[in-house]
């Protein structure tokens, strides 16, 4: 458990960094394509856009959510 708790403060730090150095108001695309950066240059493993199936009554639907 203690690497995860690890794990999540480095990532939050990173997204913290991405925000002060940018500020508010921009696009979600930049802040995405800017906290990548962060996290590889912090070598925390990532992948983009990993795709969250939707399940409705037992059927896997066409759509989904995509996360970062």
């Amino acid at each position: 458990m203690l690497h995860e708790e690890a794990l999540t403060a480095q990532i939050i730090g990173a997204a913290i960094e991405v925000h002060r150095r940018l500020g508010p108001g921009l696009l979600e695309s930049a802040y995405q394509a800017c906290l990548a950066r962060e996290l590889s240059l912090r070598n925390i493993p990532f992948e983009r856009e990993v795709s969250l199936p939707i399940e409705y009554e037992g059927i896997q639907i066409d759509c989904s959510y995509r996360l970062f």
